[in-house]
């Protein structure tokens, strides 16, 4: 999927995670998941979960977790352009989780 195609439902990466309000805290089970989908092809990309992971894994919620699932669809090539900021994600509600990762990721 490039960066400037829509996203799917990302709630399909987790479905514990299906209904749930965004503002829960993840559990260890999906955070486990989270983990275990979050692993990338790249070193660059693992460079960058890796240090989000140890910045911001104790306060994550279910929102973080669907924005993580929407990024980790896209191709190593893409997601390292969008973390490099070659590239932005398209504007939508539908990506406001998406984009709260991708800033947490940067940063």
């Amino acid at each position: 999927m490039e960066a400037d195609a829509p996203f799917r439902d990302t709630s399909v990466g987790d479905a514990t995670l299906d209904g749930l309000d965004g503002n829960f805290p993840l559990d260890a089970r999906a955070l486990s998941k989270l983990h275990w989908r979050s692993r990338r092809g790249l070193l660059e990309n693992d460079l960058f979960i890796q240090r989000f992971f140890e910045r911001h894994e104790s306060r994550l919620t279910v929102a973080h977790a669907r924005g993580m699932y929407a990024l980790m669809d896209l191709s190593d090539n893409d997601l390292l352009d969008l973390l490099l900021r070659r590239k932005e994600l398209p504007e939508g509600d539908h990506l406001q989780e998406a984009h709260q990762v991708l800033t947490m990721l940067r940063h």
